[in-house]
């Protein structure tokens, strides 16, 4: 099965290219399925559906046709199905703190479930053979950061927490509950936590597959929004997942030759040229803007031509190495770039801002820097079997 999870600021129209996606590989004739994780769902809207007709009461995805399925995921549902007894005790303790019923509920949602949900999901496909291709509409860039990342914090809660965590509990819970304002979790709480574990059990290492997960960057040609697109490629590339393309969307136009627009053409252009050399080698997808707007299945099908010209198909795996990795040796922390045909001779780098910049002849790379290296600046650096390694440490 492929996952293909399209990312982006919000606003820059990243459900529409995920629904053209999967109306493109439906008519390929793979088993499609289009998920939007997103809380502010819009993936019905985009096929220009009635509230409705979509709003069923099932957690089943909505038949598009044969090929095609839809998905909103549904928090308030998921919490009756996988969160029962969590969602139950912090509820429960909420209403001590005189919180009315309703709003106890509300906010028993803690940040993340939406996102192991989906997770739950995506492995339970992955186990059924369901689907060929899943495409995630991912909710905007901070909400997607931690949706990769809570598999790695889940699984050191459940080796490192949870067990301690339980045993104490279960220790001190006959005697603590006749004190204490609000009674402990009881043991069925930490029976529900270790079930949902077990159900997203090998997600992680699909997600990190660059042979079954890609990650579509959908931004804007606006300094704004690259900006926040440029974050993101740091921390994909950060948690181990790759990134195969960049999709610059809304484009003006060269057709459009209203005086009025060349401030907007001219800054276009300058946000294009440093998408293309701050992205390299990864491909940037450039989509016009539409003179209307991009709704039903006819529009999607335009919108898909544009994105995906000359048969090309989107589930193809056309990148495998990641273009730089980070990591901490022996107390250094270390940036490696994949540097193909490059010799020694060739390559320069220096540091500018939060970003490690990388020269090779008349080439020139950007890599921005999590924030835990952004304060350093490069000490030593060698070429080894194709790979630039950058020691990073404080400067003198």
């Amino acid at each position: 099965m492929r996952i293909l999870l399209f990312s982006g600021k919000g606003g820059v129209g990243k459900t529409s290219l995920a629904a053209a996606t999967g109306v493109k590989l439906a008519q390929l004739n793979y088993r499609t399925l289009v998920m939007s994780i997103d809380p502010a769902h819009s993936l019905a809207d985009s096929f220009d559906m009635g509230a409705d007709l979509f709003h069923i009461p099932t957690s089943d995805p909505l038949p598009i046709n044969d090929h095609l399925s839809i998905f909103e995921l549904n928090i308030q549902k998921e919490v009756k199905r996988h969160w029962q007894e969590i969602s139950a005790y912090v509820t429960s303790v909420l209403r001590t703190t005189g919180i009315s019923g309703v709003e106890a509920e509300e906010l028993a949602i803690l940040p993340g479930m939406e996102e192991l949900s989906a997770m739950m999901y995506i492995n339970q496909y992955r186990r059924e053979e369901r689907y060929d291709v899943v495409v995630l509409d991912a909710a905007p860039t901070a909400e997607s950061m931690r949706f990769i990342s809570m598999p790695t914090t889940l699984d050191w809660y459940m080796k490192h927490i949870f067990p301690f965590q339980r045993n104490v509990l279960k220790a001190v819970r006959p005697i603590a509950n006749r004190v204490a304002p609000f009674e402990l979790p009881s043991d069925s709480y930490f029976v529900n936590i270790r079930d949902l574990f077990e159900k997203l059990e090998g997600v992680d290492d699909i997600l990190e597959d660059p042979r079954v997960t890609s990650v579509r960057l959908v931004t804007n040609p606006e300094k704004m929004v690259l900006r926040e697109t440029q974050r993101a490629f740091v921390y994909f590339s950060l948690h181990g997942l790759t990134v195969d393309a960049v999709v610059v969307n809304r484009i003006l136009p060269a057709e459009v030759m209203d005086s009025w627009f060349n401030e907007w053409h001219q800054s276009q252009g300058e946000i294009l040229r440093e998408i293309e050399e701050y992205f390299a080698p990864v491909p940037v997808k450039r989509v016009p803007l539409f003179a209307h707007e991009v709704l039903g299945r006819q529009r999607l099908e335009d919108l898909a031509r544009v994105l995906y010209p000359d048969g090309e198909d989107p589930a193809a795996v056309t990148r495998t190495e990641k273009p730089y990795t980070f990591g901490k040796q022996d107390g250094v922390y270390e940036v490696r770039i994949h540097l193909p045909f490059a010799s020694k001779g060739e390559v320069g780098l220096f540091k500018k801002g939060d970003e490690l910049v990388v020269e090779i002849g008349t080439f020139r790379r950007h890599i921005g820097l999590p924030r835990s290296m952004a304060g350093l600046s490069p000490s030593r650096a060698k070429l080894e079997s194709q790979v630039l390694t950058v020691e990073m440490k404080e400067a003198q």
